[in-house]
């Protein structure tokens, strides 16, 4: 029996990736309930989540507490050479984004932000906090530090609209160099809530650090993507 669960596992999963590119089973769909699959492929249920888990972490299926299984949707292109921001990204991709405040307020600067920021310790900093959806899908929890002396009552306005444009209309203020850091992570326990997955869930985590047009360092951005909403496509130019 334990020869033969492998042999299981990997026919399950040849069996579902072909009805999902043949579209029997579309994009962003459901899957049917974990024991309803068990009963089809003839299976324990201990066999078929490790077959859903081997899935998912090829990024053609996703999990969502108390919610089942879906068929992972197309992903968005991410260019880090391009300059753009989550909202004007999927729009040009024929998605559909949101943005939801968590929260936005004055705390204490992390040591770390201090460093990325340049701030003096015992400094203040400006901290958002928000989540991102492509199409409903929840798919981006990010943490935005910003330097309160570059950017003085911006917690007045409406934060779930785009930074990059608020820094310009009303700042004057346009990005200039970008840092960024890119490491493939296990979601935290936060994030994963937030996400509405479980913690140590695979994610892309990217963070970035920017000047404005005059070299100032003025916010560092931290992002946790869901490993299958998102692949990085980078072409350096002549």
């Amino acid at each position: 029996m334990r020869e033969e669960a492998p042999r299981t596992v990997t026919a399950i999963c040849r069996a579902l990736q072909e009805q999902i590119e043949c579209g029997l089973l579309p994009q962003g769909g459901k899957l049917p309930a974990e024991r309803q699959l068990a009963e089809v492929f003839d299976t324990t249920r201990i066999t078929l989540r490790e077959a859903l888990g081997q899935m998912e972490a090829q990024g053609l299926i996703y999990r969502e507490d108390r919610r089942g299984w879906f068929v992972s949707p197309p992903r968005i292109a991410y260019n880090p050479l391009v300059r753009s921001h989550f909202h004007a990204m999927v729009g040009e991709q024929g998605r559909v984004p949101e943005t939801e405040v968590l929260s936005a307020r004055i705390v204490p600067t992390p040591a770390e932000m201090c460093a990325r920021l340049e701030l003096p310790a015992l400094s203040s900093v400006i901290q958002i906090r928000r989540a991102r959806r492509i199409d409903g899908r929840l798919v981006l929890y990010v943490e935005h530090y910003l330097n309160p002396q570059v950017f003085p009552g911006i917690l007045d306005f409406d934060l779930t609209r785009s930074l990059t444009d608020l820094y310009a209309s009303h700042y004057d203020i346009r990005y200039g160099r970008v840092a960024f850091d890119m490491v493939p992570t296990a979601l935290p326990a936060e994030a994963a809530s937030i996400l509405k997955v479980t913690a140590g869930s695979p994610a892309l985590l990217i963070t970035r650090v920017n000047r404005d047009q005059h070299g100032r360092v003025i916010d560092c951005d931290v992002e946790y993507w869901r490993h299958d909403a998102i692949h990085v496509s980078v072409e350096v130019p002549d």
